[in-house]
């Protein structure tokens, strides 16, 4: 019933995109036309890409003689697969021949591209670092017209834990060449965050029955010998100090993940602005945008944000680009963008100085 549910709220929301991206393209140019258009230029690619992690360390015991542990972190690696069609922005260089994979081009969060149309990315990354591993995926397909932005963006970055789907439909207005603002609607399904798992289990003093919650996951303890099993009959510690500090943090790990994965996946409609400036010279750019979801629908469900939270929250986006030549010596760049969805944040920013020395 759950996969029932979950794929019927992927399949009305991907529908709705494809349907709102065909009419466009068959009102604009007619269907062959507009979709032979809309791969022109496009660019297929994939790369791995590693190298080695932090070096082996070596970990001393003294509690039976002295002994020592190699642990070792395997070597990180990427694996990437993507197709984009992206116009570059004045301050953008392509510096390499082939995309490998690492890029990360800042301004494909805008709500608007260099140019009217058509804009699309796939890209699928598997990666191990420092010795675990990550799913990153950014899908988004953007059309932009003049009074108008439908996009539709699938986003899962395994490092923050944040994965959704995000379907928006706008109406845009342009003030000069430089500036637009944008205001519509929003539709996000995700897994219910806010749900907190262990609430159920906690008591007045923060503390949790985590016994009895093991105990429910079948692990079994038998407090004469001071002995607790698995739920397969294996002996996992013949101590308090070792149940609480070992074996205890993995069944409430479990349990939490558990429950999470079980619950259904859910739609947020929301109420949706934004704003786009770009202004670029040899000497001079910045490229700011952002977004903001002061409005959520509650829809009565038990698992709706706004449960967590006690009404309404904002959430929010943005990132800016700005770059600046002083003089044929020296330059300076600020780069950044953030996000925070659901109390959850991601973001990344760089900053420096050039100078060249002649």
């Amino acid at each position: 019933m759950q996969n029932e549910n979950n794929k019927s709220i992927w399949k009305m929301l991907l529908s709705r995109l494809v349907l709102l991206t065909i009419m466009t393209l068959s009102c604009a140019t007619g269907l062959s036309q507009g979709l032979a258009k809309a791969f022109k230029f496009a660019t297929f690619y994939s790369a791995v890409n590693g190298g080695n992690s932090i070096a082996d360390q070596t970990v001393y015991s003294v509690s039976n003689g002295l002994n020592s542990i190699e642990i070792q972190t395997p070597y990180d690696y990427s694996l990437t697969v993507g197709l984009r069609k992206i116009a570059r922005f004045g301050y953008e260089n392509r510096a390499q021949t082939f995309y490998d994979g690492t890029e990360t081009s800042w301004s494909d969060g805008a709500n608007v591209g260099k140019r009217n149309g058509l804009e699309f990315l796939t890209e699928i990354k598997y990666k191990r670092q420092m010795g675990q591993e990550f799913l990153d995926q950014n899908h988004f397909l953007r059309y932009v017209g003049d009074k108008y932005i439908v996009k539709g963006e699938f986003l899962q970055d395994g490092f923050a834990d944040i994965s959704y789907f995000e379907v928006s439909q706008r109406y845009r207005k342009k003030v000069g060449d430089k500036f637009s603002f944008n205001i519509g609607l929003a539709q996000r399904a995700s897994e219910p965050y806010g749900y907190d798992p262990l609430a159920e289990w906690s008591l007045n003093n923060n503390e949790i029955h985590y016994t009895y919650l093991a105990l429910q996951e079948g692990y079994t303890v038998d407090v004469p010998n001071n002995e607790y099993f698995s739920p397969n009959g294996e002996s996992v510690a013949t101590s308090t100090e070792v149940w609480e500090a070992v074996v205890i943090p993995e069944v409430i790990s479990d349990y939490v993940d558990r429950k999470r994965s079980g619950l259904d996946k859910l739609i947020q409609h929301s109420v949706i602005a934004g704003f786009d400036y770009y202004n670029y010279t040899d000497d001079f750019w910045l490229h700011a945008w952002g977004n903001v979801m002061p409005y959520h629908l509650d829809s009565g469900n038990e698992f709706m944000y706004h449960n967590s939270v006690g009404g309404q929250w904002l959430d929010y986006s943005g990132g800016a680009i700005l770059g600046y030549r002083y003089n044929k010596h020296l330059g300076l760049f600020l780069e950044g963008k953030y996000n925070k969805y659901w109390n959850r944040e991601w973001y990344n920013f760089k900053c420096g100085v050039n100078y060249v020395i002649f």
